[in-house]
């Protein structure tokens, strides 16, 4: 007897149905959703701990999204045929998912909690990562488990001149910007996306008809609740222990010390982190030997918050920043290229204490990204990878494989400046670009925005336009409506702050950004407020970076390998690949150069790679011969292949040979050909003819050959 599920299925605003199941699969779980479009589904499920454990001041959760390559009927890549650790791609829609619900748990619920989000069928052209997080919130709406959502996901895409939601994998490309964001019914969570270079009005419209989307898929949520018994009282949790006195016993006598620390502006991050350790340690030195031992951690918690309520308030009262900065003001900026002298294009961009050091690699076909997913499969020729050792910030860290923390922000830049990348023949690279973040205090993935761009130009790609990056923060005090909108944003002004929002693009509009809000009922008026503010500090990034370069070189380095390309028709790909490789095995060999073909389309698509011109050309001419089409008439230097009675066989062209009968070879009468030709002998010849029946190519060296008189 199958379970009763209960099911809410709701149409959104262009007739797409989607459904909300739940209490039929994965029932042990907490919470548990099957959220269906199509035939498009995705489990999500939930777990909570009953208890957090010890010293627990932060919220641990987990966000996992993963693909089950039988949702799309199949197998997985590799020796071991099962599904392995996540991929990027899998892991950049498991940190969507996590920032739009990490803010929204109570601030004292510190039990570890498991979101899990499978793929578990896919089709009819839909991407399943926008349908994630209503499936990863559905499931925690109809646990018990504390949760100020409900909240949803979309993608909105601008495609012929009207925003589409949740538009299909084929329509993607078509799109002029693409957006997901995530929103409650009351309020923006976070939004991130690429554009081909809009306007700062057309990012905001498309937020705008993104949330009239989402609005609908959270009130269905809600419904869905309401229909759940289990869902109707949520677990009372109390994990921290806490002694009001002393909490305000430490505002009392650190909160002024701290604001007048604030209001000194000092740039220098580790002399601000000393002053205000000193200040909470010289409050701990008058506790008594006992009272230090029992209650430091709880003096160091509340001392972080009146540390942030002090910076906080010195900052919308005095509109001074902790560096002395003001508001709109962007730190220092000094860049260089060409400082590593074997890098293909390298760049150092630095601002204020955030430094990037950046090189850009240039490879062929054989260097592509193979991407092979349970919905997404194909190739990617550029690849931008992010680097944060714990050096960069003082600490001491494992220096191991890239976290969560890398993939997103190197995401983040690929997208920054893909668009501004030639295309087609014009750039027939494989570009990887990596940043190593060597010091760190905010706005490190805008670094790596600058800096690639700079990279890019020294190694000679010829990009459409330099694009630079700018982090923007805000401050806001609810009861008083006073709010601060921060430009170039540092590494504290992010934490204390309410929103972090990175903005990139060129002087002519946005090609991305990421956007993460902290704080409720954001107006749009701030939002539109940021967004000049951004633009304006762009520029003058921009500014910056061309007093170090201001249009790609006119040539690549000599240490970067050259591709040619050339068409042929698709018929010739096989003379040209030989049997088993041989005869391109044999002209990489013999000529130096590699040699990569593809089949697009109608023809082949050949490109040779060599720093060696004359390589080049050798494996132009025979590729040239290998493809063309003997003429009758023409005259041909071959090879003779071999000897036979009745005459030699003649390579006039790679893989084309004719026969060169005994008496076309001199006017004279030959008895042996041995006595006139041998084999590996180059000869002069004309094609003087061609069997219809058979194609067979009939040669003459006589006819090159005046005849003599007669006696």
């Amino acid at each position: 007897m199958s379970a009763q599920a209960i099911t809410k299925t709701f149409q959104m605003a262009d007739g797409t149905t989607i459904s909300i199941e739940t209490g039929k699969l994965a029932k042990q779980a907490d919470g548990s959703a099957v959220v269906k479009m199509g035939n498009t589904m995705l489990l999500a499920t939930v777990v909570a701990a009953q208890d957090a454990k010890e010293n627990v001041d932060f919220m641990p959760l987990s966000v996992d999204y993963k693909e089950q390559y039988a949702a799309t009927g199949k197998f997985p890549g590799g020796f071991f045929k099962r599904e392995g650790r996540p991929s990027e791609y899998e892991i950049l829609i498991s940190r969507l998912v996590d920032r739009a619900l990490r803010p929204l748990f109570p601030e004292n619920f510190h039990a570890e909690t498991q979101v899990i989000i499978q793929l578990i069928s896919g089709g009819d052209d839909v991407a399943p990562d926008a349908l994630a997080a209503l499936a990863a919130s559905s499931a925690l709406a109809v646990s018990d488990i504390p949760f100020n959502g409900p909240i949803s996901e979309v993608r909105v895409a601008y495609i012929d001149n009207q925003f589409v939601i949740n538009p299909g994998i084929s329509q993607m490309e078509e799109a002029k910007l693409e957006l997901m964001v995530a929103a409650s019914e009351d309020n923006i969570m976070m939004v991130e996306g690429e554009m081909k270079e809009v306007s700062e009005s057309l990012m905001l419209e498309a937020i705008k008809a993104a949330h009239e989307a989402i609005k609908i898929q959270c009130r269905a949520q809600k419904e869905l609740t309401a229909m759940v018994e289990k869902a109707q009282t949520k677990r009372e949790y109390c994990h921290e222990t806490n002694d009001e006195e002393l909490k305000a016993q430490v505002k009392e006598a650190t909160f002024q010390k701290c604001y007048e620390l604030a209001l000194q502006g000092n740039p220098d991050k580790n002399a601000r982190s000393e002053g205000f350790k000193a200040i909470r340690d010289a409050f701990i030195e008058t506790l008594s030997e006992e009272e230090q031992a029992e209650k430091t951690d709880m003096v160091k918690r509340y001392f972080h918050d009146v540390e942030k309520e002090a910076l906080r308030q010195a900052l919308l009262n005095e509109r001074v920043r902790m560096d002395g900065r003001k508001l709109d003001e962007i730190r220092p900026i000094w860049s260089e290229v060409n400082y590593l002298p074997s890098a293909h294009g390298s760049a150092v961009f630095t601002r204020g204490e955030t430094q990037a050091m950046v090189t850009c690699t240039l490879g062929n076909k054989m260097n592509e990204q193979m991407i092979d997913g349970a919905v997404f499969d194909g190739s990617n020729k550029f690849i931008l990878h992010y680097n944060f050792p714990g050096f960069s910030t003082g600490e001491v860290r494992r220096f191991g494989s890239p976290g969560r923390r890398e993939i997103g922000h190197g995401n983040l830049a690929m997208r920054a400046l893909k668009y501004v990348l030639p295309e087609g023949d014009d750039n027939p690279y494989t570009i990887r670009i990596v940043s190593n973040i060597l010091e760190s205090n905010g706005s490190s993935s805008m670094a790596t925005v600058c800096g690639g761009t700079l990279s890019l130009m020294d190694a000679g790609v010829k990009i459409k336009k330099p694009v630079a990056g700018i982090a923007m923060g805000l401050i806001t005090d609810t009861e008083t409506k006073k709010y601060a909108v921060l430009s170039d944003i540092l590494g504290d002004e992010d934490h204390f702050g309410d929103m972090d929002f990175k903005v990139t693009g060129t002087r002519d509009g946005i090609t991305a950004c990421q956007m993460d809000i902290k704080v409720d009922g954001l107006p749009y008026d701030v939002l539109a407020e940021a967004l000049e503010q951004a633009r304006l500090g762009r520029l003058h990034i921009l500014g910056e970076m061309a007093k170090t370069i201001t249009e790609p070189r006119s040539d690549y380095k000599e240490n970067v390998p050259r591709i040619e390309r050339m068409l042929i028709s698709k018929e010739f790909i096989g003379a040209v690949i030989g049997p088993g490789g041989k005869v391109i095995q044999e002209m990489q060999r013999e000529t130096g150069a590699t040699i990569v073909i593809e089949e697009v389309g109608n023809n082949g698509v050949i490109d040779i790679v060599s720093p060696d011109k004359a390589s080049i050309e050798a494996a132009k001419a025979r590729i040239k011969g290998i493809v063309a089409v003997p003429e009758v008439g023409e005259i041909y230097e071959g090879t003779i292949k071999s000897i036979v009675p009745f005459g030699a066989f003649v390579e006039i062209l790679p893989g084309k040979e004719g026969l060169l009968h005994i008496s076309e070879i001199d006017w004279k009468r030959i008895e042996k050909v041995e006595s006139v030709l041998h084999e590996g002998e180059k000869v002069k010849v004309k094609l003087i003819g061609v069997d219809e029946r058979n194609g067979k190519m009939k040669l003459s060296r006589k006819a090159l050959i005046k005849r003599p008189e007669r006696n």
